[in-house]
């Protein structure tokens, strides 16, 4: 079977994921003072303006206010003409306690919401990640690289940008990139046809293996002309808007939840992050070419109410094997997983752009292939 698949992703600049980094920064600094902290922290951004609220329960005591104009100005949002930039933006704050009534449960080490989270691997890749997802992420982190490390290469670059990778497989095979969107905010001077040319040359064929492009791969650079008008001065953000990018680009299912500015009590982002590191580690081991997990929880209660894998035909031993030895041999309470993943550090603001997944960088606990022995041990 022939046929096409296609996922997105979005630069740090991008307006809802300047929220997302913002909102993981505030939850990062009250961890690093106090581990036990429990924070929803939510950020919306537009023209010159950052509102954050949520609800917080902390000892610690944190400078808001530096801290989202720090991760501001790491962005690149430091010029006026930017109508949006770390220096002149006004910052509004609303947060309260968090709900007794929530503290309640999480207190005996329950979940702190209901829901259901759902962790996803194939074996397309290095990452063990969907390929169209992985090349999208590539795509923009190659652009922020060149706009913060090497900007005289491409010196008109902005800090907005989206890419799109469409991929032809053959059965479960990869075989060829179909087309390629991406757009990049730039300054007024720089020609479309030199921001084609060079991101063609030093974008995407810097990422995109030479067997994958072929003459007939489509290609389409800021597709509707000038991209000058960008970031929340462009469009508005908000926290937890681009959950398909930040977990599979669609391949697998999303649970009910986004995870930035959430602490690792709440089940929407830490058991998000331990079946992926199930699904991982059972396609490491040779168990499986794709395995997809999913979890669901009941509000102030540990144990989950219900595991669910589906290795797609691929599994040497059937699916509901694999679901009773991970029921009965993994601990899937919210204070498992928390001490397994080592998930009261501040490591949650390198997590929210370029994807939650398919990362190498040491925090990313959730990637390792530890459990393989174990689980080939056990199968």
């Amino acid at each position: 079977m022939r046929y096409l698949f296609t996922s997105e992703s979005v630069s740090e600049g991008h307006p809802d994921k300047v929220c997302d980094q913002i909102s993981d920064a505030i939850l990062d600094a009250m961890l690093s003072k106090d581990s036990n902290s429990r924070v929803a922290c939510e950020t919306m951004v537009t023209t010159g303006l950052v509102v954050i609220c949520g609800e917080v329960t902390t000892n610690a005591k944190v400078d808001i206010q530096k801290t989202v104009r720090e991760v501001i100005k790491e962005i690149g949002y430091t010029k006026a003409e930017y109508k949006f930039d770390a220096e002149s933006c006004g910052i509004l704050t609303s947060i309260h306690p968090q709900s007794t009534d929530i503290d309640r449960g999480v207190k005996t080490g329950g979940a702190g919401d209901q829901g259901m989270m759902f962790g996803y691997a194939n074996n397309e890749t290095a990452e063990l990640m969907p390929a169209p997802i992985m090349y999208a992420h590539k795509l923009v982190k190659q652009l922020a690289d060149i706009r913060k490390k090497q900007l005289s290469l491409m010196p008109y670059l902005r800090p907005d940008a989206k890419s799109q990778v469409t991929i032809e497989y053959v059965g479960r095979k990869p075989v060829r990139v179909n087309a390629i969107v991406l757009s990049t905010q730039h300054d007024p001077d720089a020609s479309q046809e030199q921001i084609k040319n060079d991101i063609i040359n030093n974008v995407i064929k810097k990422i995109i293996p030479a067997e994958l492009l072929d003459g007939n791969t489509k290609y389409h650079i800021n597709p509707t002309g000038n991209f000058e008008i960008g970031g929340p001065h462009g469009d508005s953000g908000l926290t937890g808007r681009k959950i398909i990018v930040d977990t599979y680009g669609g391949r697998a299912p999303h649970g009910g939840g986004a995870f930035s500015g959430k602490d690792p009590s709440k089940v929407d982002r830490s058991a998000a992050y331990a079946t992926r590191h199930l699904a991982k580690n059972i396609v490491a081991a040779g168990i499986a070419e794709e395995c997809l997990i999913q979890v669901a929880y009941a509000i102030g209660v540990a144990e989950p109410v219900s595991i669910y894998v589906n290795t797609y035909g691929t599994g040497i031993i059937p699916d509901e094997k694999i679901s009773s030895i991970l029921m009965k041999e993994v601990d899937m309470t919210p204070e498992g997983i928390i001490k397994r993943l080592n998930l009261r550090r501040p490591i949650y603001k390198i997590t929210a752009s370029y994807g939650h997944f398919g990362r190498t960088e040491k925090e990313f606990t959730w990637e390792l292939t530890d459990l393989v022995p174990a689980l080939k041990k056990l199968i």
